[in-house]
C-alpha cells in the first residue's frame, strides 16, 4: 500500500510556488482586495500545482490578502489536491439535488474573515458558468463587494520563469516530433486518422500531455478550416493538408502550423507559402522586448497585403502560450492590430500566418512558437519552414 504524500506530484520547486503566492498577495493588497476567488484552472495550477479537470463543476480556490489558501471542490478531487498541490485546506461540497456550493463558499469566506470586504473574482473562467456565476452573485449579495479580477493571475503568468521555460522548450521538442511523424505519413491515399494518431503518439511517447484542445487537421476543402471538425478522410493524389497542433508538457504548450502540398502543386499555393514565410520572419523580427505586440500584427499584415493577400488573411496572427487547460490552448494576450501590451523577456507567443482563398479553394499556413529574449524572438522549433511537398 502506498499512501499519498502532500504535493508529491508537483512540477515546480516549493520555493517557486511560494514566490508566486507572495507576488499574488502583494497584488491583492495593491488593489485593495480582501481575497481572490479563482475559478480558472490555470490560476490554481500556477499558484499551487493543483492539477485536475474537476473545474467542469463548481470549484473555487481562495487566496486571502494575508496568504491563506483554501479550496472548495467535490469529493473526487480531495485526493487529487493532496497528490498534486500544496493546498492543505480542502473543503468538500456534497453532490445532491439541493446542493448549493456557492453558499458553502460564502460560509468558507466568512470563516476566513472576508465578510464586508472587496473580493476579486475570476469571472472570465471556463470553470464558472453563467448559471454558477449568478448563483455566486446571489450567495454573496450583501456579504461582500465583488469586482472583476480575471486578469490578476493571468498577467503574472505571462512572463515565464526559467523552470516554466524549460517545460515550454520540452513541449516545443515534442511538437517537432509530431511534425516529423506527419511528414513521414502524409502521401496520396494516406488516412487523416493515421496521421493524427502518429502525431499524438509522438507526444505521449515523449512524456507529454493531452493538449488543451484538439489537433486541427483538414485536407481538401477542410484544409481551409481553423478549427477541428469530426470526420476523417483519405488524401487525394493532388491535395492540401493543414495541420495546427501543439506539443504539451506539464500543461505548457508550444504550437506549430503547416499546410502540406500533396502531389502536383498549384503554382498559386507555392507563391502563398512564400508570402507566409516572409510574413512569419517579419513578425518574428517585430517581436522584440519593449515594443508593443501590435507591431507583430502590423508586420504580418503589411507583408501579406503587399503581396496581394489582404482579402485572404485573418485579423489576428497569434497569441500567448503557457499552461492552459481545455477547452483551448490559446492564452492571453492575442496578437492583433493596436495591441498595446509590450513584449518582455520570458513571454512565449505562437505566431501563425494563415491564408485562406475561399474563392479558389486554396489554403496555406505557417506558424511556430517563439520565446522573447533580452534582445529578440527565439523560435523554439528545430523544424525548417520550407514548403512541405509529398
Amino acid at each position: 500500500m502506498t499512501r499519498i504524500r502532500q504535493g508529491e506530484h508537483i512540477h515546480f520547486p516549493r520555493a517557486e510556488l511560494d514566490a508566486r503566492r507572495d507576488r499574488t498577495v502583494a497584488e491583492l493588497q495593491r488593489r485593495g482586495l480582501r481575497a481572490l476567488l479563482m475559478f480558472r484552472q490555470e490560476s490554481m495550477y500556477w499558484l499551487t500545482g493543483y492539477d485536475t479537470f474537476g473545474y467542469v463543476y463548481f470549484q473555487c480556490l481562495v487566496l486571502t490578502d494575508d496568504g491563506r489558501v483554501a479550496l472548495l471542490t467535490r469529493a473526487p478531487d480531495r485526493l487529487q489536491a493532496r497528490f498534486t498541490s500544496i493546498v492543505e485546506d480542502v473543503r468538500i461540497w456534497t453532490d445532491g439535488a439541493d446542493a448549493q456550493p456557492a453558499r458553502e463558499l460564502r460560509a468558507l469566506l466568512q470563516e476566513l474573515g472576508c465578510g464586508g470586504g472587496t473580493l476579486g473574482v475570476e469571472w472570465e473562467a471556463y470553470g464558472l458558468t453563467a448559471r454558477n456565476g449568478q448563483l455566486l452573485s446571489a450567495a454573496l449579495a450583501g456579504f461582500a463587494t465583488l469586482v472583476d479580477a480575471s486578469d490578476l493571475v493571468s498577467r503574472q503568468r505571462l512572463v515565464k520563469s526559467p523552470a516554466e521555460i524549460a517545460h515550454v522548450r520540452r513541449a516545443a521538442a515534442l511538437a517537432d516530433d509530431a511534425l516529423a511523424a506527419a511528414v513521414r505519413l502524409a502521401a496520396p491515399g494516406a488516412f487523416e486518422g493515421d496521421i493524427l494518431a502518429e502525431m499524438q503518439a509522438a507526444v505521449f511517447r515523449g512524456g507529454g500531455d493531452d493538449p488543451a484542445n484538439e489537433y486541427i487537421i483538414g485536407s481538401g476543402a477542410g484544409a481551409q478550416m481553423c478549427r477541428y471538425y469530426s470526420g476523417r478522410r483519405r488524401l487525394d493524389g493532388d491535395d492540401q493538408l493543414t495541420l495546427e497542433f501543439a506539443g504539451a508538457y506539464r500543461h505548457y504548450h508550444a504550437c506549430l502550423m503547416r499546410t502540406f502540398l500533396i502531389g502536383e502543386a498549384d503554382p498559386r499555393l507555392i507563391d502563398m507559402h512564400a508570402a507566409c514565410a516572409e510574413a512569419l520572419l517579419a513578425s518574428e523580427a517585430a517581436l522584440r522586448p519593449g515594443r508593443p505586440l501590435g507591431e507583430v500584427f502590423a508586420a504580418h499584415a503589411a507583408t501579406l497585403d503587399a503581396r496581394g493577400h489582404k482579402a485572404h488573411r485573418l485579423n489576428a496572427c497569434g497569441y500567448s502560450l503557457g499552461t492552459t487547460y481545455a477547452p483551448n490552448w490559446m492564452d492571453w494576450p492575442m496578437l492583433y492590430a493596436g495591441q498595446a501590451i509590450e513584449a518582455q523577456p520570458g513571454m512565449v507567443f505562437f505566431i501563425h500566418i494563415i491564408l485562406f482563398d475561399a474563392e479558389r479553394g486554396l489554403a496555406m499556413t505557417l506558424g511556430r512558437t517563439s520565446l522573447v529574449t533580452d534582445a529578440a524572438a527565439e523560435p523554439l522549433s528545430r523544424a525548417a519552414i520550407e514548403l512541405v511537398r509529398r
